[in-house]
Parts: C-alpha cells; sequence; structure tokens
C-alpha cells in the first residue's frame, strides 16, 4: 500500500533536496504535493489529504507547530507529521512532543537516516491503517445491526435511539429497498449489492431472510433520481434483471426512527411483482399504495374447468382452462399467495395420477414440469411463469396417461370386441362399457374408432343387422320377432337400420334370398 506525503519547507532547495534524496517509492510512499509555509501548507492538507506531512518548524505566516496545533484542533482526519529542524531548534523539536510528534529528521538531512526513520513512519502508518480499517469494521455492523432492529420493529434501548437519531440527521430522507432472490442468485446478487454500496455513504445492507436482504439509503429528496442512492439502486436493478429477483422500495420518511415502516411498506410493494412482466424492476410503493388484492375468485369452477380436461385427457382444453383462470387472476388482482394455493392444489391432484404411472415415469413427469411451484411461498416467480409452470404440468400428465392407457388397452382391445359380440342384443352402451373395463367413454369410443374404423354405435349396428339377415334366411321367425332377438325394442328403428346398410327391406332380402 502507498501513502501520500505532503513536503512543507520555506526554503525551495530544501524541498527538492528530500524529493531527490529520498526514495520514496521504494519506501511505499507517493508525493502528493509540497508547500512553502505553515498557512499554506494547512490548506494543502484539507485540500489533498496526505497520510503523511514531512514539515519544517521555522517558517513564515505560520510555523510548522503553529500548524500542527491548528490541524489537530479543527482537523477532520488523522495525519501523522514528521518534524524537520536542526540542531539549534531542539527546543521546537521538545515542543513537538507536546503535540504526541516523535518523529524527527535533523537538518542536513543524511538520506540513510531519513529511510530508516520513513520505514519505521510507514509501519506505523500501516498499523494505525489496520486499526481504523477493523474500527470502521466493528462501526459499521454495529450500524448495520442497529438498523436491522430497526427495521423489523424491534425493541430498541435509549441509547439505541440516540443512535438512530444522529444517523437520521445525515440525510434528509431514508427509505428502504427491500431485494428477494431465488435461491441460485441470492449469493450473487448480495455480492453485487455490497460491492455496489462499498464505502457508499448513508447506504448500508442488511439480511433479512433466508434469501432475502434490504438496503436502507439516505438521500436529498429535492435532486430526486439524480442522487446518489438512486443511481447505485438502478445499477443494482439493471444486475438482477437477468435472474429470478423482485425489488421494491417502501414509503419515504424523514426519520430512521421509522424504518420499520419502509420495511413493512416495502414488503407490500414486492407482492405487486407478481403481476409483472421482467425481472430486477423497482416497485415502489407509491405507484402501488392505492391498489388492492382481491382474496376472492371463483375457484370451483376453474378447477372443474381444469380437472374435466384432465378427465377426459383433453390436452387443448386443459391449455384453454389455464389461459383462461390466468387471465381471470391478472384482471381481478387476486392476491400472489392465493394464486400459488391454487396452483399447488392442482399440482396434488396431478400427482395422483402419477401414482397410477410408477415410479419412473413419475420422475420423468417431474423432471418435465419442472420449475415446480411446491412449498414456493418464499420462492420470487411471476405469475406467467406460475400458470406456464402448471400447463406444462397438465400436458405431461396427460401425455403419460394417455400413453399409459394406450399399453393397457392394446391387451384388451380384443376382450372389448368379444364382449361386444357377446352383448350387442342388449341395450349396451358405451358408458355402460366403459364401466365394466374400467376406462373412460371417451377414450374408449376413441380406442374402438382406432381399432375398428368405426364407433361403437355403427358397430352395434351393423352387429345387429348382420345377425338379422341370417335370421331372415332361415324364415322361422317374424320380421318384429328377428328385430326384438337382435336388440331393437322399436321396429321402425329396426328398419331404418336394415335398410341403411343391406340397401332393401326386410321382404326384400327374403324374396332374393
Amino acid at each position: 500500500m502507498r501513502y501520500k506525503v505532503l513536503l512543507i519547507d520555506d526554503e525551495p532547495g530544501a524541498l527538492e533536496g528530500m524529493m531527490l534524496w529520498i526514495d520514496w517509492e521504494r519506501l511505499g510512499f507517493e508525493i502528493c504535493g509540497t508547500s512553502g509555509n505553515g498557512a499554506d501548507g494547512l490548506s494543502k492538507i484539507k485540500e489533498l489529504k496526505p497520510d503523511l506531512v514531512v514539515t519544517d518548524i521555522h517558517m513564515p505566516l505560520m510555523d510548522g507547530l503553529e500548524m500542527i496545533g491548528a490541524w489537530q484542533k479543527d482537523g477532520d482526519r488523522s495525519v501523522m507529521f514528521v518534524i524537520v529542524s536542526g540542531y539549534s531548534e531542539f527546543e521546537y523539536a521538545r515542543r513537538a512532543m507536546r503535540y504526541g510528534i516523535n518523529h524527527f529528521l535533523l537538518k542536513p538531512i543524511e538520506e540513510e537516516v531519513a529511510e530508516k526513520e520513513l520505514e519505521t513512519v510507514y509501519r506505523e502508518l500501516c498499523r494505525e491503517h489496520e486499526k481504523r480499517s477493523i474500527n470502521l469494521i466493528a462501526a459499521h455492523e454495529k450500524t448495520v445491526c442497529l438498523l436491522k432492529k430497526a427495521a423489523m420493529d424491534e425493541p430498541l434501548s435509549e441509547g439505541d435511539l440516540d443512535a438512530l437519531q444522529r444517523l437520521s440527521a445525515a440525510k434528509a430522507a431514508w427509505n428502504f429497498c427491500l431485494v428477494q432472490c431465488d435461491p441460485p442468485a441470492y449469493a450473487r446478487m448480495r455480492e453485487t449489492a455490497a460491492a455496489l454500496l462499498r464505502e457508499r455513504e448513508a447506504m448500508y445492507l442488511i439480511d433479512i431472510d433466508t434469501h432475502s436482504f434490504g438496503i436502507v439509503y439516505g438521500y436529498a429528496p429535492f435532486r430526486g433520481a439524480e442522487d446518489e442512492a438512486f443511481r447505485i439502486l438502478e445499477r443494482l436493478s439493471e444486475a438482477c434483471a437477468s435472474s429470478r429477483v423482485f425489488m421494491a422500495t417502501g414509503m419515504e420518511t424523514g426519520t430512521l426512527m421509522e424504518l420499520g415502516r419502509c420495511c413493512k411498506t416495502a414488503k407490500e410493494a414486492v407482492l405487486f411483482n407478481f403481476y409483472d412482466t421482467a425481472y430486477g424492476r423497482i416497485r415502489t410503493y407509491d405507484s402501488v399504495k392505492d391498489q388492492t388484492f382481491r382474496y376472492h375468485y371463483d375457484q370451483v369452477r376453474l378447477i372443474d374447468r381444469m380437472t374435466g380436461a384432465l378427465n377426459v385427457l383433453d390436452a387443448p382444453g386443459f391449455a384453454e382452462a389455464v389461459a383462461s383462470a390466468g387471465q381471470s387472476f391478472r384482471n381481478e388482482w387476486v392476491e400472489p399467495e392465493i394464486v400459488k394455493k391454487f396452483v399447488i392444489h392442482l399440482m396434488y391432484q396431478m400427482m395422483d395420477y402419477w401414482k397410477e404411472l410408477g415410479t419412473e415415469q413419475s420422475e420423468s413427469l417431474l423432471e418435465a414440469c419442472r420449475p415446480l411451484p411446491f412449498g414456493m411461498s418464499d420462492a420470487v416467480i411471476h405469475h406467467d411463469d406460475l400458470m406456464d409452470s402448471l400447463l406444462a404440468c397438465g400436458r405431461g400428465t396427460i401425455e403419460l396417461l394417455a400413453r399409459e392407457q394406450a399399453q393397457k388397452s392394446q391387451g384388451i382391445i380384443q376382450e372389448i370386441n368379444e364382449y361386444i359380440r357377446a352383448h350387442f342384443r342388449e341395450p349396451l352402451t358405451i358408458r355402460k362399457l366403459s364401466e365394466v373395463f374400467f376406462l373412460h367413454p371417451v377414450y374408449l369410443g376413441q380406442l374402438l374408432i382406432r381399432k375398428n374404423g368405426i364407433g361403437f354405435n355403427e358397430l352395434i349396428h351393423d352387429l345387429r343387422i348382420e345377425e338379422a339377415a341370417a335370421l331372415l334366411k332361415q324364415g322361422k321367425l317374424k320380421n318384429s320377432e328377428i328385430a326384438e332377438s337382435v336388440g331393437y325394442a322399436n321396429y321402425g328403428q329396426f328398419l331404418k337400420h336394415f335398410e341403411k346398410r343391406m340397401g332393401m327391406s326386410p321382404n326384400e332380402f327374403k324374396t332374393k334370398t
């Protein structure tokens, strides 16, 4: 580490000698400026902020000791001083000790002696810097702990309240920015925020929950977006745009005594990010304070539409039901946690279907439907992402159920056709057949069409007319008796289907055969 040095002497030759004879860079220093008297030197200390001042004692306008005394009385930072004096000025040197000065260089300056003394000064500066750093870190951590207590509305002692009031005086206005992160993004986002806030005035990072943190920031209200605090928050927002991160600021306050209200209103505002279309944008409490969520909606109708589509393996119908539900939630501003519970409820219903598929198939469905919303009460997810997840899971469920039923049906389709041939004379319906074979009526009807090329009803009438034709050839029964024996309670219905399939009436058929 290099420390800045200011050289002060009223003799130009002495200044030039110190600059040339001493290898300042090798010793860990860099000369930031020079001065010819104490008054100007005092001004240069304020302007250049040196770590070390090497000064002559006897100078016009203000001598070195007067300058040191003035700085130690009114200066705003710690500075180390080295006195340059001659043997005749030893009394000045003794006075310097009263100011805590214990490093001296005698004129004429000898390079070797000066470098040895400056090496000692460098080590002391390093120790002081480390000590200051530790103290600053400790003070910062103490401030952060105090701000967290205030933000969380925890009890504050009188000392805490006094400290908050002193801290409040640094800025005219204060607020709280809540940053909620998806677990994989949390560490990176917190590190980014910490880097942006490092050594920033009146900006503090505090940890809230497992994957949330907050930024307490002070600013000048009249400067608005031009204030540095807002620029820092905007840079953090830009860094969060590619990750699942929600950000929101609370209600502005003029004192840190009301930081709890800032935090609470930021938590209220961040909920509205659920219906946003992107991540990383900062939601302000002022933009949503007049907006309210709804807690009631037509849950039964929405669930019935989706489960109905699932039951009949209707993927387009399920997609339409999800889209309708999503639009309803958005239009009515349904409270986010209620929407999440709605989706979770449907997910668990679908899990009941998965249990019939076996472990391997269930795992493949779970993988295909990520990100799943189970346990997502603290997760960062948009409304659209949530509905997309529900849609993907529903489609996967329908696809796997259809595949499973298709596999099962291949082994029993012959059995189903044999059952139909044995019972076509009875008042057999597709619903009754589905109950016998434990298949959904719609799916069973589609399966029979794929296997036989015709629908269930057409197959029944074909079998009945086929048998009726055989009985007519035997000539033992009346037409009405044949119609009844093959399953027609109404002769007119029998006649219609016979003529349709045979191209003639039963009597014409008997005459020709």
